[in-house]
């Protein structure tokens, strides 16, 4: 009797699984996929050893201005004050640990993924020679903002055409110490910034990488293009290079801008431990490095479980949104300081972000490390002494 009951059920268990799979396989082959994924080759992760060694020491950074931010992803300093700019579009100044909203580059209503392109989204900011600041705007371009009268200049629109091709998605920027030179990322010719899962899971070599724009002769010129996913860059303390994180491939490329090298590159640091977001200087030479993704080892990585696996990477996109997909990416911390050789020396971590979540940058100003955030409603500051 046992053998016949045993029969039956997996014979209706196979019934009922073929009954579900078939009309899911039929509707997973009829629905749009809005991504076309490649297949990307990934070293496996290194080991979270030495240096690597995962600790709490993120833990130890206060959380400041809590519920008073929205996403303030990247962060500069003129003396003790403060400047980020915020998901919902604004530049902000903090004085004092008063907020005050000094410029717009878009305009209202803020708050949904429709809203992003007219809102406008500040990412990178840096301050200039002149106590000028100097945003990347995701939608809008790059600016130039009057820290004193909220005065907005525009240096380069994302409607112009450069080189034939328009910019979609700008996101960071670097600039020389007389401020002649700014180099700038644009992520990718074909996903905006609220598209940018999309852009880590397609994983196209699409980014127009580094571009250079002169602020004397208003000339953009593309230095590099065919990255997958260009985000965080960085002048070298010399100004001979900049370094320029390459997101999807988990590694930094280097772009000399002068001396005998002038207009070659090459690799900086390969097969990092998580996908490096923005990249700022250490005052010890080095450099910061923000993860917005950690790829575990020993552990499970999603992203490299996936990299190779484009058809997965279809049916996920399929049947969820991105949001749903954003949820099941580990919520773990971890800022790593890289030598001037790109070696690693030392590495902060919060495993499931219990303070620190969604780190985009490490700034270093007067001991501290202020590290920004492309979604937590708050900065977070580490006493460097005290670690």
């Amino acid at each position: 009797g046992s053998t016949y009951s045993s029969k039956v059920f997996r014979v209706t268990f196979l019934t009922l699984a073929a009954s579900l799979t078939v009309p899911l396989l039929g509707v997973t082959v009829l629905l749009d996929c809005p991504i076309d994924p490649q297949p990307i080759s990934l070293k496996e992760p290194p080991l979270l050893t030495g240096v690597l060694e995962p600790n709490i020491k993120l833990r130890k950074a206060e959380r400041l201005w809590e519920n008073q931010l929205v996403g303030p992803e990247s962060i500069a300093n003129i003396g003790d004050v403060l400047f980020t700019g915020t998901a919902d579009g604004k530049i902000i100044k903090i004085e004092d640990g008063e907020i005050q909203t000094i410029a717009r580059i878009g305009h209202g209503p803020c708050g949904t993924r429709e809203d992003e392109p007219t809102c406008g989204r500040p990412l990178g900011i840096r301050v200039g020679p002149n106590n000028t600041l100097f945003v990347a705007d995701a939608y809008y371009g790059l600016y130039e903002v009057n820290p004193g009268t909220g005065e907005t200049k525009m240096l380069v629109s994302t409607k112009t055409l450069v080189e034939g091709q328009k910019l979609s998605f700008v996101n960071d920027l670097t600039v020389t110490r007389d401020g002649r030179k700014i180099y700038f990322t644009d992520s990718s010719s074909k996903w905006q910034r609220r598209d940018y899962l999309f852009l880590v899971m397609e994983g196209t070599d699409d980014g127009r990488h580094l571009l250079e724009y002169d602020t004397v002769t208003k000339e953009v010129k593309v230095l590099m293009v065919g990255l997958r996913f260009p985000n965080g860059v960085q002048l070298s303390p010399a100004e001979d290079f900049v370094l320029v994180q390459e997101t999807t491939m988990a590694r930094i490329r280097r772009y000399y801008v002068s001396g005998l090298m002038k207009g070659g590159a090459d690799m900086f640091v390969e097969n990092m431990p998580g996908l490096p977001d923005n990249i700022r200087l250490s005052s010890s030479g080095g450099y910061w490095v923000a993860m917005s993704a950690v790829r575990p080892n020993p552990g499970f990585s999603l992203l490299d479980f996936l990299s190779e696996k484009p058809w997965i990477k279809r049916m996920i996109f399929k049947l969820l949104s991105q949001e749903t997909v954003t949820k099941f990416v580990p919520k773990y911390s971890l800022v790593v300081e890289l030598s001037e050789t790109g070696s690693y020396r030392r590495s902060f971590h919060d495993p499931n972000g219990v303070t620190v979540a969604y780190v985009s940058e490490a700034h270093e100003h007067n001991g501290y490390l202020y590290l920004g955030s492309f979604r937590s409603p708050f900065i977070c500051r580490l006493n460097l002494q005290h670690v």
